[in-house]
């Protein structure tokens, strides 16, 4: 039977996602815009998903702006306030081991004349509120800091840094990104002191395609988009009904159980790093006060994409590092001070609360066979 065990990269939608998806489908086919009873039907359909969404990430309904995903929810809140507020404030800051889409993002804003400053951990693979602080001045408009970090599971200081930041320069437009932590660490966007904040639906048992991004009350994003008056004038274009229904359903199935799910993640987890510790060449990159739904080890002499063909042949599914980097390193896992050769032959294993005691032992099991074949067979 397959052993799953990278919900990092995506997770098995729920039952409850998936009905709530196939009712949209069938019951709720209508187009929210549209002024006809159907219509009507599928925006209180939304409207009842965005509830649920809200209920879920502390926050009222309004403040949700419903997108296709991650991606474009990171890019919408950071070039989108850039361009709000960054016409005479130009320097914008985040950390060096953001994901993909928010260095790309940065990318951007750096083509266009803006100063980014980013960030690296200090020699302990920390961050320090101070120095984000101590970068802020009166040019800035933008700070956006991962809330945790999906190649390691650090849990970087969000919190202390932009409560820091606002009290300097409390005009400063501070974002999160929270698609690992939403769900799985208690927070609120209130309690972050984030002003735009984004969440993802795949990453908590919904389906690919949908997101969010909270936006405070007052603050402005220049929409990425022109088109229609959808999501607040925000983000143009006829919204999914059951990709939506699907998020707010699979939302509110988890709500209630994050402590329960994170006492049960945290177990498989300790039981992984007690296995490794047990075996040569092994080095574990995450924190030991890291995300429990993470963990980043390096087996030494084996490659990552040699591991990941040997394991996966043998039923047994985890990454690299982040998905979306399709096996690239993506210098995140240097930044936390991995050297080279061990960032070479890393593994990233990601749990959820289906996964069992099981799946791990049988991940060590194949490990330790891995490492006494192909090592071998390589001297």
């Amino acid at each position: 039977m397959a052993i799953y065990l990278d919900s990092a990269a995506t997770t098995r939608p729920s039952a409850a996602c998936i009905a709530a998806m196939t009712d949209a489908m069938q019951n709720h086919f209508g187009n929210p815009s549209s002024l006809h009873s159907v219509g009507l039907d599928a925006q209180l359909t939304m409207d009842h998903a965005r509830k649920q969404i809200a209920a879920a990430l502390g926050c009222t309904p309004d403040a949700l702006i419903f997108t296709s995903g991650a991606t474009e929810s990171n890019h919408l809140a950071i070039r989108g306030a850039a361009a709000a507020y960054g016409r005479r404030k130009r320097r914008v800051i985040t950390t060096a081991v953001e994901h993909a889409c928010v260095r790309g993002a940065f990318d951007l804003l750096a083509a266009e004349g803006y100063e980014v400053i980013r960030i690296a951990p200090n020699a302990n693979g920390r961050f320090d509120p101070a120095e984000f602080a101590a970068a802020a001045d009166d040019n800035t408009c933008l700070i956006s800091m991962m809330l945790v970090n999906n190649e390691t599971g650090a849990v970087l200081p969000v919190a202390e840094t932009f409560a820091q930041i606002k009290r300097a320069h409390p005009e400063i437009i501070t974002h999160t990104d929270a698609v690992q932590g939403f769900l799985k660490l208690p927070f609120t966007p209130e309690k972050l002191h984030a002003d735009l904040l984004t969440v993802s639906g795949h990453k908590v048992h919904a389906a690919k395609g949908i997101g969010a991004l909270y936006r405070k009350r007052g603050i402005r994003l220049i929409p990425l988009l022109k088109g229609g008056e959808q999501e607040g004038s925000v983000r143009p274009g006829t919204e999914s009904v059951p990709l939506i229904a699907g998020f707010g359903a699979a939302a509110e199935e988890l709500q209630g159980t994050l402590q329960e799910r994170a006492e049960k993640v945290s177990g498989l987890r300790s039981r992984l790093i007690r296995l490794l510790s047990e075996m040569d060449d092994v080095t574990v990159n995450s924190p030991a006060d890291g995300s429990p739904y993470i963990l980043s080890f390096s087996v030494r002499g084996l490659r990552s994409e040699t591991m990941l063909h040997f394991l996966s042949e043998r039923g047994i599914s985890v990454s690299s590092g982040s998905a979306c980097s399709k096996g690239k390193q993506s210098g995140v896992l240097q930044a936390f001070g991995v050297k080279s050769s061990l960032a070479d032959s890393t593994l990233r294993v990601s749990f959820c609360a289906e996964n069992q005691p099981e799946d791990t032992d049988a991940l060590a099991e194949a490990l330790r066979e891995a490492q006494a074949r192909l090592v071998h067979k390589r001297r």
